[in-house]
């Protein structure tokens, strides 16, 4: 499983908002790994592919830039962060 970081700058309540709207169009069994963090000027967002390969596949396609576009987010600057080595979340995550 391959992690990459996406930084969105600009208002947070307007970024949320948009983000919240594409994330309701993705079923949600079909994100792996997938975290949103407020940031003082904006929001990151850190999603897992399967693979290196998938994770660049998916971050040149179209289906990427129509997603983001069609609710209003800005093209991200994105860091590719590595191969995931484990992972422990505490259940429930506290809201």
């Amino acid at each position: 499983m391959f992690l990459g970081a996406f930084q969105f700058d600009g208002p947070v309540d307007e970024l949320t908002a948009a983000y919240d709207r594409m994330l309701a169009g993705y079923p949600p069994d079909s994100l792996q790994l997938h975290i949103s963090v407020i940031r003082g000027n904006g929001i990151t967002v850190y999603d897992a592919c399967p693979s290196r390969t998938d994770y660049e596949h998916f971050i040149a396609s179209e289906e990427l830039r129509g997603a983001l576009a069609g609710v209003g987010l800005p093209w991200p600057r994105i860091e590719a962060l590595g191969e995931v080595r484990t992972t422990h979340i505490a259940q429930p995550l506290p809201v």
